[in-house]
């Protein structure tokens, strides 16, 4: 495992992706989004790719984007919502970076999450407390984990920065200020 790549994981909703946009310009590095790359493979949306070939189709396309994104370094990784509940995923990204859950509860996200389709496992409420539950336990298995609740993508990647720093000195990125060239 080395730190010169950070995936984000974490439910959908949580802010990976603006998460990762901040990140990777305060680090310098590379945005990756793994649901865009996903959307320019199939040139369908997500929710057009659940309803035209199922999860399981997406789910092979998801782990071939994986790795694709697997040989980059200096790179942020925005994963899919359930890239890391995918046992073979999650061991394949904790041997290749440093993995970063972005933890928000549920009754947050439900704020977060638009009902107009664009996430198709969202749409019964039930099912979204049963796939939050089931999901929570696989983000547990990160190597760290940043509360992200009520707070800025900003202040989230600030804080992936600040716990680089104190859990591992020696592999954390270097700190760049983003208004210092």
């Amino acid at each position: 495992m080395t730190a010169d790549k950070i995936y984000l994981i974490g439910f959908m909703a949580s802010g990976k992706s603006t998460v990762g946009r901040h990140l990777a310009a305060r680090l310098r590095w590379r945005l990756e989004d793994i649901d865009h790359l996903i959307e320019v493979h199939e040139k369908r949306t997500v929710a057009e790719v659940f309803a035209s070939q199922g999860e399981a189709h997406f789910r092979a396309v998801e782990r071939d984007m994986l790795a694709l994104v697997r040989p980059l370094r200096h790179v942020v990784v925005a994963t899919g919502g359930g890239t890391f509940a995918d046992a073979d995923n999650r061991a394949a990204i904790n041997l290749d970076g440093v993995s970063f859950w972005i933890d928000v509860p549920l009754p947050e996200l439900i704020t977060r999450i638009p009902l107009d389709g664009r996430r198709p496992l969202a749409a019964d409420r039930p099912q979204l407390e049963r796939l939050f539950a089931a999901r929570t336990e696989s983000y547990r298995m990160a190597h760290l984990r940043v509360n992200a609740s009520r707070t800025s993508a900003s202040a989230v990647a600030d804080r992936i920065i600040d716990a680089l720093h104190a859990w591992s000195p020696a592999l954390a990125p270097p700190r760049h200020d983003p208004g210092v060239a």
